[in-house]
């Protein structure tokens, strides 16, 4: 990383914190498919975390500080802090506290703590902004009714985008039919907006040394808590003792069984618009079964 990027930095840092900071080097840290990450070490033996990407994306970073704040201000569950962000040397940056994490930690207590997060309420569904879900645009317009924002800024948004992407014909029809029966997965359940992490898969959450939990890289908005733990069984890596807390915390409806494929669906239709592969066949597939779940 050159000199002026540093510099730039060490400025932002200083003006954000009023506190005296020179970073010294910048060492890249693993785990990331969006931004490249560094660790800031700075002279005085501190550090920070950084991201970097083209400097047009500097309104993911807005969103990103926007949705950890938002986390943060709860006192729940531990998010980084953000810091500071901005452009400079053509790319957009975003600075945040620096965590020593691992992998392994107190399952049980980020189960209980999710729920609590998800007990914080809002009046509507949606958020002060809209932010991003990866590098996918999320519309987050406030709205009363749940299954027209499901409907219109999930699967909706996201059947557009394939459509705009060349993926048309079957996930087009299948998706429209769908849509149209959403009020049958909703017979006697009308959840209330709680305040969602929105992209809660297994690599977004970490444990300090001491086993606290982590959340990180949101994409928050208040809406059904149902979401958050579809997120975490799409791709696996919460531990059962997570699940049993939370239960224990929060029951789920037993209608959660089926709508959990419903929201898996927004993920799977995601992938397929960042990534193409067989996530167009797998969205398919999700829809056809829940279209018989539905009769």
């Amino acid at each position: 990383m050159n000199q002026k990027l540093l510099t730039h930095l060490s400025t932002a840092i200083r003006d954000a914190t009023h506190r005296p900071f020179e970073a010294r080097a910048a060492t890249p840290v693993g785990g990331g498919s969006i931004n490249a990450a560094y660790r800031l070490d700075g002279a005085d033996g501190s550090r920070r975390f950084l991201k970097l990407n083209e400097a047009q994306l500097h309104p993911m970073f807005i969103a990103e500080a926007k949705g950890l704040n938002e986390i943060a201000a709860t006192n729940t569950v531990r998010a980084p802090r953000p810091i500071a962000h901005g452009i400079a040397d053509k790319q957009t940056y975003l600075v945040l506290e620096y965590l020593e994490l691992n992998a392994r930690g107190d399952a049980k207590l980020l189960g209980e703590q999710l729920a609590a997060l998800h007990r914080c309420p809002a009046k509507q569904f949606g958020f002060a902004q809209d932010n991003f879900i990866g590098t996918t645009p999320q519309p987050n317009a406030w709205t009363d009714d749940w299954i027209c924002f499901w409907r219109e800024q999930r699967l909706g948004f996201q059947l557009e985008l394939a459509a705009h992407n060349g993926y048309g014909g079957k996930v087009q029809e299948l998706g429209q039919r769908l849509m149209g029966r959403l009020p049958e997965f909703f017979d006697a359940y009308h959840p209330a907006p709680s305040l969602l992490h929105g992209d809660l898969w297994g690599g977004n959450h970490a444990y300090t040394a001491n086993g606290t939990p982590v959340i990180f890289d949101p994409a928050p908005y208040y809406g059904d808590r149902e979401t958050d733990l579809a997120m975490t069984e799409l791709f696996g890596g919460y531990a059962n003792d997570f699940y049993a807390a939370y239960r224990a915390a929060w029951p789920l409806d037993a209608g959660y069984a089926t709508r959990k494929n419903l929201y898996k669906l927004y993920h799977m239709l995601n992938h397929a618009n960042l990534f193409g592969g067989s996530y167009i066949r797998q969205a398919e597939g999700m829809m056809q079964k829940l279209l018989v779940a539905s009769h």
